[in-house]
């Protein structure tokens, strides 16, 4: 895989200067096209061999065009702000938007990399990082991103040639660390491992392009139009996606019966047993978060449901008992700009709770599948592939120690036009009601399959869904309560 890149490519310096002023033209008109257009983020993946000239090339790309649309970011050891999330988490937060560039050293590759020639795991654990890597690329290109992913590479004689001249220059000694020379020793297993990282990670998508470094002048060149054939091409694209199979949403039960209809709504609690359960359930739940085993866990909670099906009125309830300082409530609305601008899990990923926290999304990542999908926010493509892409999501949560309870809070059509009347004739309750909760009820079919077919496609074991009877306020509360309680007890039994 890496023969072509070890032949001696190399490019005159004559012939370098003369065709840069054109390359960097062309370079900077495609970075304030893509700026303009804003319809995708470009992300650049930097790896390979120590001392190939990734550095150097990424200055002279800054030199080449506008710095202030790249952003450069460099993943060296996980901070401890960082290591109590899920591993995503570090790159998740530093996605360009739409319309600018992202450098990634260190990215998902180099950890993976470093950790299996290290022997800190086997090829198992390599391929599921793999798997792993592959999705996140597949989701950032479905929602648009160009991705350009570089290996540089250098013979095992020509790295030590080069690491011995930087050690020797004065000026840029300081660019030599432990890990190079130590990757000097594990050269044969660094590239036999990246060889089967490449290959099972070069798609169509996404590829990989091997270049050679020793050649400063090659290198820079490869690299600058490479970039700009893939900008080009992209800039030129008309944006449109192309229809995918399995697209028309999925044909209804033959005799209408959705997941919400077999729910017994009529469960309630008197006032009597619900403030006893109630204060016994609020206290269970103080216990658990101040317990020593809460910090290997962070706690996750989302909240979905009809219009006024009593969200706000649960989430109160669990707080009520907690200490400010422990959670937090994130309401989810309509995307910002700048959350426009990113993947739409990105504004999720940013609110991942550390250990020992806890953290209640008030509608959530669940909104792709949900009023997206009944109003037409996105195409039938993209809500049917989010499915899969929010279970990985949930995956890699709970892979990390986060305990996630997801909540559908159901109400009938006749409780919730009750629940609206009331809300307009009390003046201290008229903001919670807008034209869009009434215009929303007319579409009270499509929102029951969009329901259905949610929790069929993403409660799974390590996920699931809990459907709560909410007609009765009081019944809803205590369960939400006791099925977080539940939720983390069991977490901690498996510690």
């Amino acid at each position: 895989m890496f023969e072509s890149a070890e032949i001696g490519h190399a490019i005159d310096k004559a012939t370098f200067d003369a065709v840069v002023p054109e390359l960097r033209e062309a370079l900077l008109q495609a970075q304030y096209e893509l700026k303009d257009q804003g319809r995708f983020p470009v992300i650049i993946l930097l790896c390979g061999i120590e001392g190939a000239g990734k550095g150097e090339t990424v200055k002279l790309l800054n030199e080449w065009m506008d710095p202030r649309l790249i952003q450069v970011n460099t993943f060296d050891q996980q901070t401890d702000e960082e290591l109590a999330r899920p591993p995503a988490w570090r790159y998740w937060r530093q996605l360009p938007p739409k319309g600018h560039m992202g450098v990634f050293f260190g990215n998902w590759y180099s950890q993976m990399l470093q950790g299996r020639v290290q022997g800190h795991f086997k090829n198992a654990v390599l391929d599921q990082a793999i798997d792993a890597a592959s999705a996140l690329e597949r989701m950032l290109c479905d929602e648009g991103a160009l991705i350009f992913k570089f290996w540089f590479h250098l013979s095992k004689k020509q790295m030590r040639v080069r690491l011995k001249s930087l050690q020797d220059d004065p000026l840029h000694s300081w660019r030599i660390s432990p890990l190079d020379w130590q990757q000097s020793k594990t050269y044969d297993k660094y590239v036999r491992v990246g060889e089967r990282v490449l290959r099972r990670t070069s798609r169509e998508f996404a590829p990989w392009y091997v270049v050679e470094g020793v050649d400063e002048y090659y290198r820079s060149l490869t690299v600058g139009q490479t970039l700009l054939d893939g900008l080009q091409a992209a800039l030129k694209a008309s944006g449109q996606s192309q229809a995918q199979p399995h697209a028309p949403p999925p044909t209804p039960s033959l005799d209408h019966l959705s997941l919400l209809d077999s729910l017994d709504l009529s469960q309630a609690l008197d006032k009597d047993d619900y403030n006893e359960q109630l204060v016994t359930e609020q206290a269970r739940l103080s216990g658990l978060l101040r317990d020593k085993r809460m910090r290997k866990h962070a706690l996750v909670a989302a909240f979905e449901g009809n219009d006024a099906a009593g969200k706000g009125g649960a989430i109160r309830r669990v707080t009520a008992a907690l200490d400010p300082r422990l959670y937090r409530i994130v309401q989810v609305a309509a995307p910002t700009d700048e959350e426009s601008a990113q993947p739409y899990l990105w504004r999720f990923w940013r609110h991942i709770p550390a250990r020992g926290k806890f953290t209640m999304f008030d509608r959530s990542w669940y909104g792709r599948v949900l009023v997206e999908r009944v109003e037409g926010f996105c195409s039938p493509a993209d809500w049917l592939r989010a499915y899969g892409e929010i279970n990985d999501f949930e995956e890699q949560l709970a892979d990390a120690g986060v305990v996630l309870v997801k909540f559908w809070l159901a109400i009938d059509q006749d409780t919730q036009l009750q629940r609206f009347q009331e809300r307009e004739q009390t003046p201290f309750k008229r903001f919670k009601i807008t034209a869009d909760d009434w215009r929303n009820r007319e579409k009270w079919p499509l929102y029951r399959d969009a329901v259905g077919d949610m929790v069929d496609r993403t409660s799974t074991e390590i996920a699931p869904w809990t459907l709560v009877e909410a007609n009765d306020k009081r019944f809803a509360r205590v369960k939400v309560l006791r099925t977080i309680n539940e939720a983390l007890e069991a977490a901690f039994a498996k510690d």
